[in-house]
């Protein structure tokens, strides 16, 4: 596995300074949220840290970015010399650096330095080399392990502390479901099932703090925890609550991790009950169930059904919805899910077989 140059915890922003030392740019490329990049107080620290430097700021795409955005970005970028990427914010803002780097890449065999310094605590796109934009309505992800993987990544808490509690209630539970599933996945290693038990046990424990109690303290154990999924998920990748949840979220407009973890209680119950007909894990069925209770176990229960109201509570008591129709949608918007987000990909790496049939169940049970 490519390893990537980490700092973590309060004031780690610092060691920018000697990552620039190290690689000596003159000119910079800085990708960055709107107004989260100031809000979360990296605009004013970055600035005082650049300021030597020739930096070219990009910041004009959407909070879900689109195929257009991503030409748009590496317009921007090319025929300007740019010697190192530094992407600031959340999942969207490195994803737009990742794909800047991978075309200019493609087009001339040179990899561009890649900083990436995230700002919400949940999509874990500075730990994975997967790249996520929109062609219409249609998510797509891509991209190179040895390319798309940031080689820098700088975990300061500071700039999730003044994250807006929905932000933080979506974005954790993001974390939450990478975890989950990557535990579940069928391209699950040791490695990854170490990298998710570690980061469910610390949302567990201080997601609901993290929220509605914050303290530097919860709110480094989340910006850990969040790493740490994405860590996971670059392994093992994710499965049906993340197929699920894009459309989800490009035809009704719910926060991506919101989306994602609608079905995740029930897709634990759904896996609990795999049979040797329906098992897509070549490990087999007796595997699976032992990752299914070690799952709940990390949830601290002791049986699918209590868990999977652990983390429909869990939800509710950070302020989101649980049921599609709290959310709007309608019984007939089922079919618009199921027929955009059925990913033949995302569905096999679920350990149990899921069909449509069943995928229109698990949605009803939500509505």
């Amino acid at each position: 596995m490519i390893k990537q140059q980490e700092y973590f915890g309060y004031g780690s922003i610092k060691n920018l300074k000697e990552i620039l030392d190290k690689e000596k740019p003159k000119n910079i490329l800085l990708v960055t949220g709107k107004k989260s990049f100031e809000l979360c107080g990296a605009k004013q620290i970055l600035e005082k840290m650049l300021q030597e430097y020739h930096v070219y700021a990009f910041n004009n795409f959407k909070s879900n970015p689109d195929i257009e955005d991503v030409k748009k970005a590496y317009i921007f970028f090319n025929g300007k010399q740019i010697d190192i990427i530094i992407a600031v914010g959340g999942g969207s803002s490195i994803d737009v650096a990742k794909a800047i780097k991978l075309f200019h890449f493609n087009e001339t065999s040179f990899k561009v330095p890649l900083v990436a310094i995230p700002t919400t605590a949940g999509s874990g796109s500075e730990a994975t080399h997967f790249i996520v934009y929109y062609i219409g309505k249609e998510k797509q992800s891509e991209g190179k392990l040895d390319i798309t993987l940031p080689d820098y990544v700088i975990l300061d808490p500071t700039f999730i502390l003044n994250l807006p509690k929905s932000i933080a209630a979506s974005t954790g539970l993001d974390a939450l479901s990478q975890a989950i599933e990557s535990y579940w996945s069928i391209y699950s290693t040791q490695e990854s099932k170490d990298y998710a038990k570690k980061a469910i046990i610390l949302l567990i424990e201080n997601l609901e703090n993290s929220i509605n109690n914050p303290d530097k303290n919860n709110k480094e154990k989340i910006f850990l925890a969040a790493n740490l999924a994405g860590k996971a998920i670059n392994i093992s990748k994710t499965t049906v609550c993340h197929a699920i949840a894009y459309p989800i979220t490009s035809y009704f407009s719910i926060p991506h991790g919101h989306a994602a973890a609608l079905t995740l209680g029930e897709m634990l119950i759904y896996n609990f009950d795999i049979t040797e007909k329906d098992c897509n894990d070549n490990r087999g069925v007796e595997y699976v169930k032992k990752g299914i209770n070690e799952i709940i176990s990390l949830i601290g229960e002791n049986d699918a059904y209590k868990a999977k109201n652990k983390i429909q509570n869990l939800m509710q008591n950070i302020g989101l919805e649980i049921r599609l129709s709290q959310l709007g949608l309608k019984e007939t918007d089922i079919n618009i899910i199921i027929q955009k987000g059925f990913n033949p990909d995302r569905v096999k790496n679920n350990p149990r077989l899921l069909t449509k049939e069943n995928l229109k169940l698990i949605l009803k049970n939500i509505m």
